[in-house]
Order: structure tokens, then C-alpha cells, then sequence
């Protein structure tokens, strides 16, 4: 059985499922019509279903040929590395802001892990913020419409909007949409009211409403589905959303639903050098081939439950390419271990770029950092 909250994935995750159970709406073709209207090309992740599923998102694209532009907002929460399952949203995000031209507001909830782990302390929190930070800068966002909020460092910003959330919300909510109980500490409770700021902070900063999209992960969606509500009744817009399926693990999706830091031999992180990946991908990747290289030739592999396509799905931009690779492992010409070496040369050559923009990115945090005058 899955389990999909905004603090645990696990399982096989069927996504049509949480379609109806989060009550998102399904992108359809009409909604690509209109973003490729503006981009011109449409994104590997929206051609391929990755990201998926919207709420108000028409909302959004009203608003902008109207000449209201949205901006984005998208957060990290710092508690260990960063895996590039994480750096699916960003990137995307990053497509998003250049796209359309317009502000991102990226929020580190320095806070929350800390909130919700018994085994992290709040000085663990502060270092993975430096680190997470260089990762995110890493991704390419442009600085100059780029803005970092830090929880705890602009709580003088968030702390005045986030009472008002927080007196609009009931503990019976967050009861029913988190999971929580009596057990969990106050701190845990609140902090979902934090997390609904940004969506309106840049509407209180120019004292005009402006219109919010949060690409996110599905599994963040009960956040904003809280903030949905509440926003309106401060006299803000609701914000939309774009959601993404997850990058699973390396054991395979009925397993590893999403990613985890915290599993390292599932996970490929942003620092990861080419010998790692090669090692973690050929030692640990599922494998939908058969069990010897004849039945393989002759009966083929499945490509749907194969991770190294499944990862390919996020990395080969190549449509055409990633067809042929589809069909050939499907037929038995390609065997595992040849689409393994396909997906390591695509990874190795992706997180090298990453890495090598991450070397610059310390120095640029401080242009980063959202500043109010």
C-alpha cells in the first residue's frame, strides 16, 4: 500500500489514484496548447506527463496574458543533501522563470525538518541550508529575479503574515490534513503557516495583488490545499500549482516511491562523482530485463518497471531517442546492462555540469537573498 504525505513517501504510487484522492486536475492537451503558445516548445516533463496534474493553473495563464505575470514559488528544506530527485522541480522551475520572464521566491523552512525529526537538531538544519543553498543556485536560476526566503532568517517578513494564516486555521484542520496528533509538538503544528506565506508575501511587499504558481511535488500538495483556503479570506488570490511525480529510488517503484536522502545506496546526490554513479546504478539500479541474455533476446525487458529507463524518462531530452531506447529494450536488442551504461553517461554528464556551477555558487548566496527596502 502507498503512503504519500508531505513527510513520507513509500510504495507503488499510482498517480490517477492521487489525482482523484487530492482532488487535483489532470493537464490536459488544451493546458499544453496554451503554455507552448508562450514557450514555443513544451518542457520533457510536461511532453511526458512528469509533471501532471494542476490546481487554477488556466487561472494563472489568464492572469498572465492579461498582463498580470505570476511569479513562482518553490522551497527546499534543509536536512541532509540534496539527491537529484530533488533537482526535478527545479529544473523545470528554472524553465518556468526564463520562459515567461518572471520572479521566483525560493523558500528555505529552515525550521520544518528540525520540527519534524527527532534525530536532527536545529545547528544540523543551518548546515544543510549553506549546502542545499549552492545546489539550488547551481540549477541556474537568474539572480537577479531569484529571491531566497530563510525562514528563520526573514521571520521580521514571515512571522506578522504567518499569525494572520495561522489564525484562520483550525488544529481540526491540520489534524485531518497532515496526519497529526495530540502528540506532535506546537512547533509542527504551526508550521504549515510559514509554509502558505510566500504564496502571498510578494502581494504584501508591492501592495498589490499579484498572482502565485508553486510548482511542487505532489506530495506537497496538503500544504497548499490548507493555504488555498485561507489565502482568500487575508484578501490575496489564490495561488496555483503545478504538481510532478516523483524520481524513484534505485530499488525499483514498488518499492522506492520517491527518492530518499536517507537511503544512500537508492539515491544518486548532487555531489556524486562519475565512479559513485557508475557504481550505484550497476550495483543498485531495478532491472526489468530477464533473468539470462537469451530469455532477454527473446522475450525482452519491460521498460516500465525498469529504473534505468524510468530514469531516462527524466534525462534524455531526445524524444526520438528515448523511443528508440524504449523500443530496442523492449524488443530484447538492448539488454540492462547496455541501458544502464546509456543512463550512467546521462547522469555523469549532468551532475559534472551541475557540480561545476556549484564551485562559483557560495560566493553568489548574498545576490540571492531576498532583501526588502
Amino acid at each position: 500500500m502507498a503512503t504519500v504525505t508531505p513527510w513520507e513517501v513509500k510504495g507503488n504510487i499510482d498517480y490517477d489514484k492521487l489525482i482523484k484522492e487530492f482532488g487535483v486536475s489532470k493537464i490536459d492537451q488544451p493546458t499544453l496548447a496554451r503554455i507552448q503558445k508562450h514557450t514555443k516548445e513544451l518542457h520533457p516533463f510536461l511532453r511526458r506527463s512528469i509533471f501532471f496534474a494542476h490546481r487554477d493553473l488556466n487561472w494563472a495563464l489568464d492572469q498572465y496574458e492579461k498582463g498580470n505575470k505570476f511569479f513562482l514559488y518553490t522551497g527546499r528544506s534543509p536536512s541532509g543533501p540534496v539527491h537529484i530527485g530533488h533537482l526535478v522541480p527545479w529544473m523545470f522551475t528554472k524553465w518556468l522563470q526564463d520562459k515567461f520572464d518572471v520572479e521566483l521566491y525560493f523558500q528555505f523552512p529552515d525550521e520544518e525538518k528540525f520540527l519534524f525529526k527527532d534525530n536532527l537538531t536545529f545547528v544540523q538544519a543551518q548546515d544543510s541550508l549553506h549546502d542545499n543553498m549552492l545546489d539550488v543556485i547551481a540549477c541556474g536560476f537568474n539572480p537577479k529575479k531569484t529571491h531566497f526566503i530563510v525562514d528563520t532568517k526573514h521571520a521580521n517578513l514571515m512571522y506578522p503574515e504567518a499569525i494572520k494564516v495561522a489564525k484562520k486555521i483550525t488544529f481540526s484542520t491540520v489534524k485531518a490534513a497532515f496526519g497529526l496528533t495530540n502528540e506532535h509538538n506546537i512547533g509542527a503544528i504551526f508550521y504549515t503557516s510559514m509554509q502558505a506565506v510566500p504564496a502571498f508575501l510578494p502581494s504584501v511587499i508591492a501592495k498589490k495583488k499579484i498572482p502565485c504558481l508553486i510548482p511542487h511535488a505532489i506530495d506537497q500538495d496538503p500544504h497548499f490545499r490548507v493555504s488555498r483556503d485561507v489565502i482568500p479570506k487575508l484578501g490575496y488570490d489564490k495561488p496555483a500549482s503545478i504538481q510532478c511525480r516523483f524520481l524513484p529510488g534505485l530499488g525499483g517503484m514498488t518499492t522506492d516511491g520517491k527518492m530518499s536522502s536517507s537511503a544512500e545506496h537508492t539515491a544518486i546526490y548532487a555531489t556524486d562523482d562519475a565512479k559513485t554513479i557508475k557504481n550505484k546504478i550497476n550495483k543498485y539500479a531495478f532491472s526489468g530485463g530477464q533473468a539470462t541474455v537469451e530469455e532477454h533476446r527473446k522475450l525482452g525487458g519491460n521498460p516500465d518497471v525498469d529504473i534505468a529507463y524510468q530514469w531516462l524518462m527524466f534525462f534524455e531530452p531526445d524524444d526520438k531517442k528515448l523511443q528508440q531506447i524504449h523500443d530496442d529494450y523492449k524488443s530484447g536488442k538492448l539488454l540492462s546492462g547496455e541501458i544502464k551504461a546509456i543512463l550512467i553517461e546521462r547522469v555523469q554528464t549532468f551532475l559534472a555540469e551541475h557540480q561545476a556551477r556549484r564551485k562559483d555558487a557560495a560566493k553568489m548566496i548574498d545576490q540571492f537573498m531576498l532583501k526588502v527596502k
